[in-house]
């Protein structure tokens, strides 16, 4: 029968941390092929397939069935799409890769320090600069759902591919939706979280996909790396 694969990020903090919590637990990850390979291996639990993919990846092919476990951040998880929180289970939080979805504004904003004043921003540019409020983001998904929870609609995404928190003062954004942890860096390019302005808590997960294919053998294999972990039988039914 095909071996439960297991998912683990590829590479840097995230990949140590992954593999010095799985020894915590009993379960050696290697990788015999050196720090290029993509595949490795568990020790202390047979019937596992071990790959290496950065954690986006494994945030999309849990939600797609393509693997079975995977350690990635919840904020990438629910980037994936609003379905994807339901298509798996948040097995167990990992305390490490601790970091906040959050909205920021240029500091000079100074009557703007609640979400709700946005659709006073957006009606201002929309009526005065004739465009809507530009937001840099990664989590375009993350954004939408947020905003349209709170009735904003007088925006367009900028999608980021660089330092989203540069954008506002290089003048292709006029906010950000980003990822920080300290908020030492939003800080340093002038700009401020709002008071609620936090989209979502995150921090790396043991994640297990409801849409796999799981039989008898890897729903043991499961339950055995659940046990190593102290976590109890869970129910997969998508």
């Amino acid at each position: 029968m095909p071996d439960l694969i297991l998912a683990l990020p590829s590479k840097g903090r995230l990949e140590e941390q992954a593999r010095s919590t799985f020894e915590k637990a009993g379960l050696k990850i290697t990788r015999p092929g050196g720090a290029r390979a993509y595949q490795g291996e568990l020790g202390g639990l047979d019937g596992v397939t071990v790959r290496f993919l950065s954690a986006g990846e494994i945030a999309r092919e849990l939600t797609r069935g393509n693997i079975h476990v995977g350690v990635t951040g919840a904020d990438l998880i629910h980037e994936v799409s609003e379905a994807a929180p339901h298509q798996v289970i948040f097995a167990k939080p990992l305390e490490f890769g601790e970091a906040d979805v959050v909205i920021a504004v240029p500091d000079a904003w100074r009557d703007v320090t609640h979400v709700d004043d946005l659709s006073d921003v957006g009606a201002d540019f929309a009526a005065h600069k004739t465009r809507w409020l530009r937001i840099a983001t990664k989590y375009v998904n993350l954004t939408r759902a947020f905003f349209a929870r709170h009735g904003i609609a007088e925006y367009r995404i900028v999608e980021s591919l660089g330092a989203t928190e540069a954008a506002p003062a290089n003048g292709s954004a006029d906010l950000i939706v980003d990822i920080t942890t300290t908020g030492s860096t939003l800080r340093a390019n002038g700009l401020r979280v709002l008071e609620d302005g936090v989209i979502l808590k995150s921090q790396a997960n043991l994640v297990v996909s409801k849409t796999a294919t799981w039989d008898a053998a890897s729903r043991q294999v499961l339950d055995e790396m659940l046990r190593a972990f102290g976590v109890a039988t869970l129910d997969l039914k998508a």
